[in-house]
């Protein structure tokens, strides 16, 4: 009674205290705001679900995608680099809906003349330019690289009408294509090939010294846009930047070449004992059976008698390929070709690499083996690569993908020498390529919306095979202290992941980096490698050979781990901000029998919720200077006498025997500049050297977004806390991690030198 007696004194008074003030203070009505707690679900940012898409992230019921197939028949001009083709699509509609048109891309015509990209960039007088490039800016014509259609015929013949819109064509059907229906048209075709050395782009050729040139040979033909139940059709422009949205289809593709060249393509080769010679075949046969080491199919003394021919006879390579989104060639009479056969489940897949003599002897010793690994290591964390190849091709500054090949940097100096530089990049740039296999090739996103699904994903499964190839390897993305210096620079130049890719300023760290370093926080950091793994392969399963968006990769991770993660794709993705978690104070404590100075009537509303606990114990805080003594002295159960009793009259000895004995108290506050939620990530060193960790999940900043209070109860005296001791959570700022604070070089520093 006592108790509850000061509590109504205590109450009354605050009763007393809080009428006065309003009797002398106007009232002032806050303003309500909306929820801004970082926790907030994401309901106002992801697409509602429906019965195409799940609220699981699964595909629904209703989930339809279209399909596309092509016949193309097309021919190298070699002498004057300018290719020739025909097609026939077959376009199935397998929306519920009725189609009034249909759109193709022609992206090639982003090097037309009257392209508008150029229109778009900025452009300043340079206050020095080389010869060549004063030439090529002011004095030449324009290269002319945009398709020229000679036709658009339906499958009688007749012509169709069509409309080009830049690097889109609307084809005007007669009538509307209804569900389960096909239309089947032809298009005839011819394009000037490009120097891509010179004009750039993701397709075109190298011009050698010998007067050879190496094709590599995409966006090549007229292709299907996209129509889903998420856009209708993906018809925006192609800039240059934003890669590629295409449906799945079948093709079956011949390409006419001098008789002296090699080639890989999109597909299996159907045609191999009519092109190669019969040790060449015989020599494939070997690489088939050949698991451990490439075998050797066009060797560099046959390459190199062919780049001296220069044949005007012709040669037919025909491949069929099914369940493709697109198709690539690379083709030239400088090829050596090698393979070998990699085991995936229950088939065999032919790691391939073709490249001139220029490349080795760097190409011959690890493009295949990288290419092996990759489908390796791929495989494990999403599904067995479906496909019957994958295909490296070395062409010098470029890097790109297409199913089942692409086209990689990287050589040696003439002299056959080369750096662990350019070694490790021309692996990575390999990984990295054949790795887009995975996605989008098959996990078929939208790039030309969303870079970071392909980009993003493929970095990060880039990384994880890279430290597999080799626990050294100098990795340049992926772990989430490589993003700091982007994610601590000026913000006027950040966008937010979910931004479209030709809205991007820093492509390469928004789109590659960040997308990464927030994966791998994911996986090491906030899930747990087995919870994330599993989430990963579940979406890439749910969406191998379909058409994801984000909302079904962020839905899946969480519908397949039972983690809420509305808060990390929020902050990570949909903002610029950044982390910084440090410490603000660190309060020592020891326990005493008597009531610290000021511990006043007021606090009697808390005493009384410990009246039937028994005895009160008081912590003290020694972190003063006159208390610094006493904090020394360890905890002593006996030296509290009201401890002792309660202990003492709690607990069996078999009880007593197992509790925990902390000698010294410590409350840490942390704080919180950075915008972001991350777990907190503690190290305690202690006197004797020895360390402890503890980490916090981010749901500790949940009621109070500034700063949160932990207390730490040792038996031994901390000499030293560290936050994010490892580097885990991409903190900008590490100045502020230590306590006692040391002389730390700020991370936002470093990244401006």
């Amino acid at each position: 009674m006592k108790n509850f007696n000061l509590f109504v004194v205590a109450l009354a008074l605050s009763i007393n205290a809080f009428a006065q003030t309003q009797q002398e203070s106007p009232k002032v009505k806050q303003q309500g705001h909306e929820d801004t707690n970082k926790f907030r679900q994401m309901y106002d940012l992801m697409a509602t679900p429906n019965m195409y898409r799940t609220a699981s992230g699964a595909p629904g019921p209703e989930y339809y995608q279209q399909q596309a197939d092509y016949k193309i028949d097309i021919e190298l001009d070699d002498k004057n680099a300018r290719l020739y083709g025909v097609e026939t699509v077959t376009y199935t509609n397998n929306a519920k809906e009725s189609l009034d048109y249909l759109w193709v891309q022609l992206d090639q015509n982003l090097f037309a003349k009257t392209s508008k990209t150029p229109l778009v960039q900025n452009n300043r007088v340079d206050s020095a330019i080389s010869a060549r490039g004063f030439s090529r800016t002011y004095l030449e014509e324009k290269f002319d690289g945009g398709f020229k259609i000679d036709y658009v015929k339906d499958v009688k013949g007749a012509p169709v009408s069509y409309t080009v819109n830049e690097t889109m064509m609307r084809i005007n059907l007669d009538k509307p294509l209804a569900h389960g229906q096909k239309f089947t048209f032809s298009i005839k075709w011819w394009y000037n090939i490009g120097n891509y050395m010179v004009d750039g782009g993701r397709s075109g050729y190298e011009q050698f010294e010998d007067g050879n040139r190496l094709y590599v040979l995409a966006q090549f033909y007229p292709r299907m846009a996209v129509y889903n139940d998420v856009e209708g059709w993906q018809n925006m422009q192609f800039w240059g930047q934003g890669e590629f949205a295409l449906p799945f289809g079948n093709f079956e593709v011949n390409i006419t070449v001098p008789s002296d060249h090699i080639m890989e393509a999109t597909g299996t080769l159907m045609n191999r004992s009519e092109v190669f010679t019969a040790a060449q075949v015989k020599r494939y046969e070997q690489a088939q059976q050949s698991f451990d080491k490439p075998v050797i199919i066009v060797t560099q003394d046959e390459a190199m008698v062919s780049e001296k021919g220069f044949s005007d006879k012709k040669k037919t390579w025909k491949f069929k390929a099914e369940n493709v989104r697109d198709f690539g060639i690379s083709t030239s009479r400088k090829f050596i070709h090698d393979a070998m056969a990699v085991k995936l489940g229950g088939k065999t897949v032919m790691a391939t690499s073709v490249y001139p003599k220029e490349g080795n002897p760097l190409w011959e010793q690890y493009s295949t083996r990288a290419v092996a690994h990759t489908l390796k290591s791929y495989s494990s964390r999403t599904f067995d690569y479906p496909y019957p190849k994958a295909v490296s091709v070395n062409a010098q500054d470029q890097g790109m993908e297409y199913p089942m090949i692409c086209w990689n940097f990287g050589r040696p100096e003439k002299d056959g020498k080369y750096s662990d530089r350019v070694k490790y990049g021309m692996l990575g740039v390999i990984i990295h390529e054949v790795g887009h296999n995975f996605f989008p090739m098959i996990v078929n996103s939208d790039e030309r919306q969303w870079t970071w699904m392909d980009e993003g994903l493929n970095t990060f499964m880039e990384y994880l095979a890279e430290i597999e190839w080799e626990s050294t390897f100098p990795v340049d993305r992926g772990p989430a202290k490589l993003i700091v210096p982007y994610m601590s620079g000026d913000q006027s130049w950040l966008e937010p992941i979910m931004s479209n890719s030709e809205s991007i300023t820093q492509f390469g760290n928004n789109a590659y980096g960040k997308p990464a370093a927030g994966l791998n926080i994911l996986r090491e950091t906030i899930m747990g490698r087995e919870l994330f793994d599993y989430a990963f392969k579940t979406y890439a399963n749910r969406w191998k050979f379909k058409h994801p968006t984000p909302e079904d990769f962020f839905r899946t991770m969480e519908d397949a781990s039972g983690v809420d993660l509305d808060w990390f794709w929020r902050g990570w993705f949909y903002t610029t901000d950044y982390t910084d978690i440090g410490i603000k104070e660190v309060k020592q404590f020891f326990v005493s029998n008597e009531a610290p100075a000021g511990f006043q009537a007021q606090q009697a509303t808390r005493r009384n919720r410990f009246r039937n606990s028994g005895p009160m114990v008081y912590m003290i805080d020694g972190s003063s200077a006159d208390m610094k003594q006493e904090m020394s002295k360890p905890l002593n159960v006996k030296d509290v006498k009201t401890l002792d009793e309660y202990v003492e009259k709690t607990f069996t000895a078999d009880e007593k025997s197992k509790l925990q004995s902390p000698k010294y108290f410590y409350q840490v506050t942390f704080n919180k500049p950075g915008g972001l939620v991350m777990p907190i990530i503690v190290e305690l060193t202690f006197e004797d050297g020895t360390t402890e960790n503890h980490k916090f999940p981010a749901q500790i900043w949940t009621k109070n977004d500034a700063e949160v209070s932990r207390t730490f109860a040792t038996n031994k005296i901390i000499k030293k806390i560290m936050v994010d001791p490892k580097e885990e959570t991409a903190d900008i700022d590490v100045a502020n991690n230590a306590w006692p604070k040391q002389e730390v070089a700020s991370k936002f520093d470093e990244s401006k030198n």
